[in-house]
């Protein structure tokens, strides 16, 4: 259906901004442990970057439309890179009071005292000095820059110091980047119960005259800068047995990809902006004046030293009721249906799954879709020893996973070498699927198990991210399935299931069919509603169907964790349009939809978010959840996240993200409370 062009919209850049202030909001909330307010504002400085690399970096691209295509886009990009820069500026100046005003002074009340290269006595100076001497001095080798000449090169995301060395009257300017392999932190000899730790920088600023030794100098004097580059790949669309050579040829150039923004420390004397910006031709529109220290993402490891207080208490992962680790997955999943909730419960089912497939003498053959893998995948060492164990293995790793490929260039390069079958996705389409597909021999017939994911197969994220993994024998999945599988095999898309919901073919059809079925349920008089959780919402024609979805009397809550184009409450479009976001301890990842369907509920869940990139452009997977029991453990999960009053914003579309607040005055924190049902669930 085509998009009116005048229906209420929120601009997807500012409505991310938007998402990445509720980041914010969480490093501010003084409820959360203090070390966990120093992550989330390290989550909030890494998701910036990679939004300039990104999103920034495809506006800008398109800032030198003609007017024509401005309005067939449906916004000035100029405008909005303007706005982003405005709202930027006003975040990075929140973030920077908060750093500097409240949580140095927190952390100095738990005698944590961060010390800059000032505030060094000379005994803690002397432990500095020598760590110097002993881990740094080689690695670091100024490029000394005269006034003609221009800076080289800034790589992406690296840290660089600027310095300005003063004799009487004449300049000499420096520049010094930070090495790449060395923690950012040192933890400083503790003293009478006082906990001590200096930044990198500050070693390095405290140590600059073993560097520059050999010149004279009356000052000296040094600011961070970073450069954060263009990270979008140009590709040659073709999948063919070059595509790994092309791609990691192009993950060279997004070091060198056009400047998006350069961030200095805000202290940085004019002349020294004036000239740096004058050596590195940059634009006025690309400058943010920052904080003190850049590359805020390593506090992600800020130490914690012997105070685990400070931190969130770490739940251990509770069994899923009446699946045991004691006996075979396999035989169970062919009796049962069963819903894995991670991180609340075990991701090793998972694990456990494809362990037993790989050893299994019954086994023939393991069909797996992986997105993004952890560094030490326990996923691929399985997969591996299937293969050793005579199974076909048969692994598409979808190798333009933004920011992993070269990750999956390496598994996958590995696991070519132990004798796994790999694909490397589909021409134009990114393979986002998460799915799993086991056949075994059983009586002389091929049985078939599945594993099909909102999350991706990945042990260290599924601590974080909260997804939910079915595991099924249900033929009417299975049969799906092995046709998704035998198609992307074929380098061919998809289509025409029974079960299923596959993107890029079937997914905006399907959705559309089951609005359009609420839609007509509303208009008979009946009781007409569904309830849809994912991460980001952003396809207008989407948009469109769910404001006419509203319009007809069907009633909608929404969870969007990110960001969220659609306008709720507006009068003749979204009176019926509730919409909440949940950020909290950990990452709601997960992708459901429920539909009322005049009294008998569908439930699906999916790996895809109902952005145009999933719906059109991916291959995802959707799969329905039949069993009646399972269902309703996703719909009391969902019911439990939309009456949550301690974490839950409403969306209003103004960016204000206020609390959610609800008459009941006791406090409902969903993360807490899902851990509690499901642990409840299983005594």
């Amino acid at each position: 259906m085509p998009t009116d062009k005048h229906i209420p919209l929120i601009n997807r850049e500012i409505s991310w901004l938007y998402f990445n202030d509720r980041v914010l909001q969480e490093a501010a909330d003084p409820t959360v442990p203090l070390l966990d307010r120093v992550r989330f504002l390290a989550i909030f400085s890494s998701n910036l970057d990679e939004f300039y690399r990104v999103r920034v970096a495809t506006l800008s691209r398109l800032a030198n439309l003609n007017e024509k295509a401005k309005a067939l886009l449906g916004y000035n990009p100029k405008k909005v890179l303007s706005q982003i820069k405005s709202i930027v500026i006003k975040q990075e100046r929140k973030f920077n009071n908060l750093y500097e005003n409240i949580i140095i002074k927190q952390l100095a009340a738990e005698k944590i005292f961060i010390l800059s290269d000032t505030q060094l006595n000379v005994t803690r100076g002397a432990f500095v000095k020598e760590y110097f001497r002993s881990k740094l001095l080689t690695t670091l080798v100024p490029v000394m820059l005269d006034e003609s000449s221009a800076i080289p090169e800034l790589n992406d995301r690296s840290v660089y110091f600027f310095v300005k060395l003063t004799l009487k009257k004449r300049i000499r300017y420096a520049l010094i980047e930070f090495p790449a392999n060395l923690p950012r932190f040192l933890v400083l000899p503790k003293t009478n119960d006082l906990n001590f730790i200096i930044l990198l920088d500050d070693i390095i600023r405290y140590s600059l005259e073993d560097i520059f030794f050999i010149f004279e100098y009356d000052s000296i004097e040094a600011y961070s800068i970073q450069l954060t580059r263009d990270a979008e790949l140009d590709l040659d669309k073709e999948v063919s047995e070059k595509f790994i050579d092309a791609l990691t040829k192009s993950l060279q150039k997004r070091r060198k990809g056009k400047p998006m923004r350069l961030l200095y420390d805000a202290d940085m004397p004019a002349d020294m902006v004036n000239n740096l910006v004058l050596k590195l031709n940059a634009r006025p529109e690309n400058l943010i004046p920052g904080s003190r220290y850049h590359n805020f993402k390593d506090f992600i490891k800020f130490p914690n030293v012997n105070k685990p207080e400070l931190e969130y208490s770490r739940y251990t992962p509770l069994p899923a009721k009446g699946l045991s680790f004691g006996k075979s997955i396999l035989n169970q999943i062919m009796l049962n249906d069963y819903l894995v909730s991670t991180p609340y419960q075990s991701f090793d089912y998972t694990i456990h799954f494809l362990r037993e497939a790989a050893i299994d003498p019954k086994v023939r053959e393991i069909n797996i879709s992986v997105y993004r893998l952890a560094e030490n995948s326990s996923v691929v060492h399985a997969l591996i020893n299937a293969a050793k164990n005579g199974k076909k293995v048969v692994c598409l790793v979808e190798l333009r996973a933004r920011f992993d490929e070269e990750n999956n260039i390496y598994w996958s390069n590995r696991l070519e070498e132990e004798g796994v079958n790999v694909i490397y996705g589909i021409p134009n389409y990114k393979v986002h699927a998460k799915a799993c597909l086991v056949s075994r021999m059983e009586k002389g017939k091929l049985a078939y198990y599945a594993c099909l994911s909102t999350g991706n197969f990945n042990e260290k994220t599924a601590s974080i991210y909260a997804d939910h993994t079915l595991f099924t024998a249900n033929k009417k999945i299975t049969d799906d399935l092995i046709c998704v599988f035998r198609d992307l095999q074929k380098g061919q898309l998809p289509k025409g299931l029974k079960s299923l919901i596959v993107s890029p073919y079937d997914s905006r059809p399907a959705v559309y069919k089951l609005i359009d079925n609420e839609i007509k349920i509303a208009k008979a008089g009946k009781k007409a509603y569904m309830i849809l959780k994912m991460n980001s919402l952003s396809d207008e024609d989407l948009v469109a169907k769910l404001y006419s979805a509203s319009n007809a009397g069907v009633k909608i809550d929404l969870i969007v964790r990110g960001m969220c184009c659609l306008v709720p409450g507006v009068k003749g479009y979204s009176e019926n349009i509730n919409v909440i976001s949940i950020v909290d301890k950990y990452l709601e990842h997960a992708r459901a939809l429920i539909f009322g369907n005049g009294g008998k509920e569908l439930v699906y869940l999916t790996s895809a978010d109902l952005m145009t990139r999933n719906i059109d452009n991916r291959v995802e997977v959707g799969f329905p959840i039949y069993d009646e029991k399972l269902k309703q453990v996703v719909k009391d999960i969902i019911k439990i996240q939309l009456a949550d009053n301690t974490k839950a914003r409403i969306l209003s579309g103004d960016g204000a993200n206020k609390y959610k607040k609800t008459k009941d005055e006791e406090p409902h924190r969903s993360q807490i409370e899902i851990y509690n049902y499901l642990k409840e669930k299983n005594t």
